[in-house]
Order: C-alpha cells, then structure tokens, then sequence
C-alpha cells in the first residue's frame, strides 16, 4: 500500500505535462524581428513613458543607450552586476560609492587603483571624513 502523502502529487502529474508546453513557450521568444507588434509596444512603452516625462533626461538617455551599444558582452555582464550590487546598497553605502566614483571619473588608471587601496585601508570614520569632503555630485531624480 502507498502512503497517502504521494496520491495528491501523483494525481497532478498530468495537469503539470499539460502545462509544461505552455510555459516551455512563454520561456522561448523569438528574436526581436519575429516579435508581434503588441510584444514589440509591451517592450517599449516603459521606455517612451521615462522618455516623454524627462525631456532634460533624453541627452543622458541617449548617450547611455549608445554606449550600451558599444560595450562587449563582458563589459556589459559587469556593468550588471555593478548595477545589481548598487540597488543592494544602503543608502549611505550608495552615497560613499557615488563619491567615489565622482573622484575617480578624472583619473587615469594607476590614481584609481592607488585611491581604491587609500579607500580599503581607510577605518569608517576615515571614510566619512573623505565623503564629507569629497561629496558626490548633485543628481536629478530618478
């Protein structure tokens, strides 16, 4: 005799290969030329609607996408998980990085390197010093 607990599994075993079709198709979309117009308009309308609200955003827009372009697969992954780590932060952690990404804007190379070494040997409050006098720069809302 089987245990009780394995009949309600085995009596959904059919629902879930009726279903597995279905979310096999929702998980495969073709490529962007094979995409009705209406998946197309699902895809772009968030980007017309940030588009169309901040007319003083669209150079910055623009300029991001076109850089975009440019990146290899690799800068992009890495851009990603810059982005990812940044939405983590707390919100004085965000402050410190954009500070610090504020200063190394300018330097060549071998100065970011030496400032990420200066920063990781810096105790907190060293660090808070540096931000106060280093702030990041002013950015409009998002």
């Amino acid at each position: 005799m089987k245990p009780m607990h394995t009949r309600p599994l085995f009596l959904l075993l059919p629902l879930l290969l009726a279903c597995a079709p279905a979310l096999a198709q929702q998980a495969a979309l073709p490529e962007w030329d094979q995409l009705t117009p209406a998946q197309r308009e699902t895809l772009i309308a968030p980007l017309r609607d940030r588009w169309n609200a901040s007319p003083e955003r669209r150079q910055r827009t623009y300029d991001h996408a076109r850089s975009w372009q440019q990146m290899t697969p690799e800068q992009r992954e890495q851009a990603r998980r810059g982005m990812h780590r940044f939405e983590n932060m707390s919100p004085s952690q965000r402050r410190d990085a954009q500070a610090l990404f504020d200063k190394m804007r300018g330097m060549d190379k071998d100065e970011r390197q030496q400032l990420r070494e200066q920063w990781n040997r810096m105790s907190p409050e060293q660090r808070r010093q540096w931000v106060e006098a280093n702030p990041p720069a002013a950015r409009p809302p998002r």
